[in-house]
């Protein structure tokens, strides 16, 4: 019998087993594999070229703009070099200056919650005793504008600093160099200034520009993650100080008493301007150089553009009377006179169809060449020159440079004016008016420069007015004695014998200082405008040297067009030469010397006096003819100039 088994049932998971799964295995279809293959490799390929885009295309600009927030940069406020003259007192210098901006979008007191704002009125009250204004103008200017609002402009370090320490948002300071020129008018014809955009204009601000820009180079500061500023990122030089000043050979106070003198009588002479120079003669450096009138630089705006010009150094004029003295030197270097030479003065005398006259049309009779200079006699000057031959006298006058642009730092120097070779030469009438100083034209600074040469012994000086750039306090020591030698030493101390006699007995009398020995020269030229001589305008100076026997300082005094019937080179530029020699004797503690003696009539050593240095006769006016006359010419013996 067949024994049925019971059927065993398989043993039952738990509800918290899974339920078991058959999974079939089937193969992936290859279009499948090679899409996802194709998926991935295109954002590898996209991934690789937005790398190579931003590190080859865009790396720079991510560059400057990952250094703009790391980095800091502080651009220089474009600072000038200062100025100062031979002492150096500061003459120019630039201090910084603030304009406060007010953005009222922005207005928030310090301990207000961040998201507040305030009122403008709050931080009009707050500005106004700072800034010196009432609430109510500051309101006015801010208006209903909400941001850029210029309150003040030109403020102080000390007013910024009481703004920025109320430390309220929305007020910015923007700081700015200003250019002050402490001593105004005194020197505004020579430093000149910049304009409101700080660009020169004038004077040595425009012919120095490069050397007074001052050396600086924009600063990186790098910061940290959080603003904290990081020692690196400084590179070489970047912290380098430039203190660099432009000294002048000006002295501030002989400038002072040349400008106040000089803008008296041009006052009290109703003149249309002058100028007084003073020069050491040793070495072309200029201690002086004031005109009348002035202007104020640190408000420019305020005067006539003509005066921002030097007119001593740019403008031309016959120098009369005041160059027979260079005119006699030229002579005896040529032996054409010597010291014991004569002419008779007749009062007038006839070249060429052409009558000259001296100054009163009065003669002098038979006199000596110090006495020539000491009345001003013009026809003595032509009779004495007459022996020098005109081809000579020529070249001379070109050699030392009356036609060509003196050699100086001065801006704006200009050549003078000198007739043509063959019109001097064939022409008699050109060397006749040029012995007394007519018919040719030159600027007085080059007439400075050519009394420096009598004085200093023969050598042509450049005359300027800068000893160049010194570091820190230091000021340059005065340079040695140089120039290039034309005439020979005892023919400039002949001359400057001759022109001491002017002080002690001609026109030059006003001159005198009991002590010293003063030699000068007169002159009063007529004025002429486009080859015309102008009736009545005239132009009145007077040159001197100090001292006779040991020439140091020239000083010349020009005042163009007085007005009045006794304006001379005598009464109006003398009086303002004597103030400034006696300031000049106090600064440069020369002491005094024994009682002057004029040796006006001493021959030169090893002179020979030539067959032709004999008395001239003058010549008689001819009818009919315009009358060549120079009004440095002076009355008889003694007489003005």
């Amino acid at each position: 019998m067949t024994t049925t088994r019971p059927r065993q049932r398989p043993p039952q998971r738990s509800s918290g087993s899974r339920s078991g799964r058959v999974l079939d295995f089937r193969p992936v279809p290859s279009a499948r594999l090679l899409a996802v293959y194709l998926i991935l490799s295109a954002g590898l390929v996209g991934l690789a070229a937005r790398l190579a885009w931003v590190q080859v295309v865009q790396g720079p600009q991510l560059l400057n703009q990952a250094r703009a927030v790391q980095t800091q940069t502080i651009a220089p406020i474009g600072k000038r070099r200062t100025i100062v003259d031979r002492t150096g007192r500061m003459v120019a210098l630039d201090e910084e200056r603030f304009t406060v901006w007010a953005h009222p979008r922005y207005f928030n007191f310090p301990g207000d919650a961040p998201s507040s704002k305030r009122p403008p009125l709050d931080v009009a009250q707050k500005l106004a005793p700072i800034l010196g204004l009432p609430a109510e103008a500051l309101m006015a200017t801010i208006g209903s504008r909400q941001t850029g609002v210029k309150l003040a402009t030109e403020l102080d370090p000390e007013t910024a600093h009481r703004i920025r320490q109320l430390g309220i948002s929305g007020l910015d300071l923007e700081s700015y160099p200003q250019r002050i020129y402490p001593l105004g008018p005194l020197f505004a014809n020579v430093v000149g200034f910049l304009n409101l955009e700080r660009v020169p204009q004038a004077g040595l601000e425009q012919s120095r520009d490069q050397d007074l820009r001052r050396h600086e180079t924009p600063r990186q500061l790098r910061r940290g993650a959080d603003g904290t500023p990081l020692p690196d990122g400084l590179r070489a030089g970047v912290l380098y100080g430039d203190d660099l000043r432009l000294q002048l050979t000006l002295d501030s106070r002989l400038q002072q008493v040349a400008q106040l003198a000089l803008a008296k009588q041009v006052k009290q002479w109703r003149a249309k301007r002058g100028v007084a120079l003073v020069m050491d003669v040793r070495n072309g450096e200029i201690l002086a150089l004031a005109s009348s009138p002035s202007y104020d630089p640190n408000q420019f705006w305020k005067y006539s553009p003509g005066l921002f010009r030097e007119w001593s150094v740019q403008d031309l004029y016959e120098p009369g009377s005041t160059f027979k003295p260079i005119n006699l030197a030229l002579a005896l270097q040529e032996h054409a006179i010597n010291p014991r030479t004569t002419v008779n003065d007749t009062g007038s005398v006839t070249i060429g169809g052409w009558p000259i006259f001296n100054h009163d049309r009065r003669g002098n009779g038979v006199m000596d060449l110090p006495t020539v200079l000491q009345v001003s006699s013009n026809v003595g000057m032509v009779q004495a020159m007459h022996l020098l031959k005109p081809a000579l006298y020529w070249r001379w006058l070109h050699t030392i440079g009356i036609d060509t642009i003196p050699d100086t730092d001065l801006p704006g120097a200009v050549a003078g004016e000198l007739k043509s070779r063959n019109d001097f030469l064939t022409q008699p009438i050109e060397p006749a008016t040029a012995a007394f100083g007519q018919g040719f034209s030159l600027t007085p600074l080059k007439l400075l420069q050519l009394h420096a040469m009598i004085a200093n012994g023969g050598r042509l000086v450049s005359p300027h007015i800068t000893r160049g750039l010194r570091s820190g306090d230091d000021l340059a020591a005065p340079p040695q004695s140089s120039g290039v030698q034309l005439l020979r030493p005892e023919v400039t101390r002949q001359v400057l014998e001759w022109m001491e006699t002017v002080v002690q007995k001609g026109s030059g009398k006003g001159a005198r200082i009991p002590g010293y020995r003063i030699g000068g020269k007169t002159g009063t030229a007529q004025k002429a405008l486009n080859g015309v001589y102008i009736p009545g305008a005239r132009i009145c100076s007077f040159i001197a040297n100090l001292t006779t026997d040991n020439p140091r300082y020239v000083v010349l005094v020009v005042v163009d067009e007085p007005q009045g019937g006794n304006a001379y080179g005598s009464t109006v530029a003398v009086p303002v030469a004597k103030q400034i020699i006696e300031a000049l004797l106090v600064l440069e503690k020369l002491p005094p010397q024994a009682a002057a003696q004029s040796l006006g009539n001493q021959a030169l050593p090893g002179a020979q006096p030539r067959s032709g240095a004999k008395p001239v006769l003058g010549g008689q006016p001819s009818p009919g003819r315009p009358a060549t006359t120079a009004s440095a010419g002076g009355p008889g013996r003694g007489g003005r100039d």
